[in-house]
């Protein structure tokens, strides 16, 4: 008897670990996101202009957003002037600028115009 709840319990928490793997697209379509432009770069974090469209402009025009994300395949190098799309939490830490620490993905909608950047 012992030995068939050794072998359940081994079971349940093997299913348990193979359904915990998430994909990009369970993260696109399941959670909260905001588009805005980088205006700040720094190693661990990104100041983003909220986009006027985005729920989130409503809770904060400017968003710093960590770095550490969830998700290995997402972009976490980005230059001043790129359009991103931040997946997170849904929490906005009530400072100035607003902060989102729980972050899932960022994906890179619109780089800046490296063109410009290049010229002297």
């Amino acid at each position: 008897m012992k030995k068939l709840f050794v072998l359940l319990l081994s079971a349940l928490l093997l299913l348990g670990m193979g359904g915990c793997g998430r994909t990009m697209d369970d993260v696109i379509a399941n959670e909260p996101s905001f588009l805005g432009i980088v205006t700040k770069v720094t190693d661990r974090s990104i100041l983003v202009s909220v986009d006027e469209s985005s729920d989130a402009y409503r809770s904060c025009r400017e968003i710093w957003v960590s770095l550490d994300v969830e998700m290995a395949d997402s972009m976490t190098h980005f230059s001043i002037g790129d359009q991103v799309v931040v997946y997170y939490d849904g929490m906005i830490l009530e400072t100035s600028p607003g902060q989102v620490n729980t972050v899932y993905a960022i994906l890179l909608r619109t780089p800046a115009d490296r063109e410009s950047e290049n010229k002297g």
